[in-house]
């Protein structure tokens, strides 16, 4: 190859790279205004909301989060946030999350938190797997509702329902909860985007989990293990 035809291909590989190189940083900065954008946003929410990355651990916690537990973005980053946890309420918390970030799956349940000033608050949390780019999973977010004054004098979740409950498998969580919340086996499927059959079969199996024999009595366990309001 003659040097003066090199000469030209090097030259366009390195205006090439150039290109490729300015087109990342413009992604970058797209991403950081982005990011910037979220949390303004975030911290004028008036729900506690955190982030995680792809790691489990947690990344990122809100104004309304980080004054409610009286503690610093530092403190709360990676498995500081679980020092807040009610001891009762740590195992079922974690193990939830877990499985749910393992699976790519939502979940929703109540713990107690300890707040600024050192007492616990019963809070409704929730998290759903978020993905960036071409559906490259990045990790979760959740919220986390005080419901203290709510459930005062009024819910207490039952121990042996919550592990009866949480033996169960995400899905089977999944259509306890909606069935639970009044909706047929029917719209169960079509919400989670399954068969009929299969969401019979999972009414089946949690029945047969829980030792009923009626839909009345998963409602109760449901309650019980504080997966819907009393």
């Amino acid at each position: 190859m003659a040097p003066a035809k090199q000469l030209d291909e090097v030259g366009a590989l390195r205006e090439k790279l150039a290109e490729l190189e300015a087109e990342l940083q413009r992604h970058k900065e797209r991403q950081r205004a982005g990011e910037v954008r979220f949390r303004l946003l975030a911290d004028a929410a008036p729900v506690m909301i955190w982030m995680s990355g792809p790691d489990a651990l947690c990344t990122y916690f809100n104004r309304a989060w980080l004054e409610f537990r009286g503690r610093t973005q530092d403190e709360e980053a990676g498995n500081g946030w679980t020092e807040g946890l009610h001891p009762d309420d740590r195992d079922l918390c974690l193990e939830t999350y877990l499985k749910a970030f393992g699976a790519r799956q939502p979940f929703r349940l109540r713990y107690r938190l300890r707040r600024a000033g050192g007492e616990y608050s019963w809070v409704e949390g929730a998290g759903v797997p978020r993905f960036e780019g071409e559906g490259a999973f990045a990790g979760f977010m959740g919220s986390a509702i005080d419901i203290t004054d709510r459930t005062r004098g009024l819910f207490a979740p039952d121990q042996e329902s919550v592990r009866l409950v949480f033996s169960l498998t995400e899905r089977e969580r999944q259509v306890l909860v909606l069935i639970a919340q009044g909706k047929s086996t029917k719209e169960t499927a079509s919400q989670l985007g399954i068969s009929y059959k299969t969401a019979d079969s999972h009414r089946s199996r949690i029945l047969e989990k829980l030792g009923v024999h009626e839909t009345a009595s998963m409602v109760r366990y449901a309650i019980r293990a504080g997966l819907i309001e009393p």
